[in-house]
């Protein structure tokens, strides 16, 4: 029996795609990489509670693009032409200047609320594409020691979404059994608070279970006050480097050598308060050429995005030289993992 990919492959991945999806602006490359991203989805979970809780950010990224656009039909910056439907503009008090409501809807600003919109529920759908495809208790697993008291608030935070949905079904199950088959949005809603204390019993019942197990368990050690100075100067360089990256008055060449030092000074610090937590794991996921080639598929889709953004004024400059071509190849580069999962997983 193969053993499934490596969760942190997942991750880097669906970071990939995430990226990308950022640094463009051609809709037609972001539909692809969505695309891919749903293909890879269906092709390669399995039947845990996670990864049928996906097309719940199927239709969380829809409700994004849908409030997007309802927002700027109601309270948008309205200009450009040609005007596709022509509301009335309702007059509002002077304190409240520069905002329109209602008002004539042109079809450039249509098209750029629903284009934002869709970026944002294309960045949901990536990360919801990880949380399908990487079992969270074994991500936690495969964290530094120091990581695992976050690591472990992090994996109760995730599960609660799948906890959701899997606590939903089994309402709406156990209803349908006892001769209950309402339909509609109201039906839908109202096992609400069922579903809620399920999903929250489960999620604790996990707490419990973890913190039984002694998961994050610290002991004492020298390096605990060395930890939080080296975390703080990692932090204060990250946001130093940072802004000297995105400031357009402050010398660039400082940006990258701050955040390399800040990288480094962090991965200190985590070596220093990982001899604090004392853990042990039973069967370590292996990293194998497969892990490999998925998380290097997501990394090259975010890498050539991201140099083509560089590349001309335009955020995709390098994209449109292709024509077509090119977003084509990049949702086959993001698409490669379904190809490469294990066929036990499928």
């Amino acid at each position: 029996m193969s053993v499934a990919l490596h969760p942190m492959a997942w991750w880097v991945w669906a970071l990939g795609l995430a990226l990308a999806t950022t640094r463009t602006e051609d809709a037609w490359l972001v539909g692809l990489i969505v695309a891919a991203a749903v293909v890879v989805v269906f092709s390669c979970r399995d039947e845990s509670p996670w990864a049928r809780a996906f097309p719940a950010y199927l239709v969380l990224g829809a409700v994004i693009v849908l409030v997007r656009v309802a927002f700027h039909v109601l309270v948008g910056l309205k200009t450009g032409d040609p005007t596709i439907i022509a509301l009335p503009r309702i007059p509002l008090p002077r304190w409240a200047g520069g905002i329109q409501l209602l008002g004539p809807v042109s079809l450039p600003g249509l098209l750029s609320a629903a284009f934002t919109g869709f970026q944002l529920a294309a960045l949901i759908i990536c990360i919801g594409a990880a949380n399908a495809l990487a079992n969270p208790k074994r991500a936690l697993r495969s964290l530094p020691a120091a990581l695992h008291q976050l690591g472990t608030a992090v994996v109760i935070a995730v599960t609660l979404a799948p906890q959701l949905v899997g606590s939903w079904r089994r309402v709406q199950r156990a209803r349908s059994l006892r001769g209950h088959r309402p339909r509609g949005m109201r039906a839908a809603l109202a096992p609400r608070m069922p579903v809620l204390q399920d999903a929250l019993d489960r999620v604790l019942a996990l707490a419990a279970s973890m913190d039984s197990r002694g998961c994050a368990r610290s002991v004492p050690g020298r390096g605990s006050r060395v930890v939080l100075p080296l975390m703080l100067v990692a932090l204060l360089g990250a946001v130093v480097g940072t802004y000297v990256l995105l400031d357009g008055t402050a010398p660039s060449r400082l940006g990258l050598p701050l955040l390399a030092v800040s990288a480094m000074v962090a991965v200190a610090g985590l070596i220093v308060a990982s001899h604090r937590i004392r853990h042990t794991r039973y069967r370590p996921d292996p990293w194998r050429a497969q892990e490999s080639l998925v998380a290097a598929s997501g990394i090259t889709v975010a890498v050539l995005v991201t140099v083509a953004a560089g590349s001309g004024n335009r955020p995709v400059a390098g994209v449109y030289l292709l024509g077509w071509l090119m977003p084509i190849l990049l949702a086959a580069i993001a698409a490669m993992p379904a190809a490469l999962a294990p066929r036990s997983v499928r």
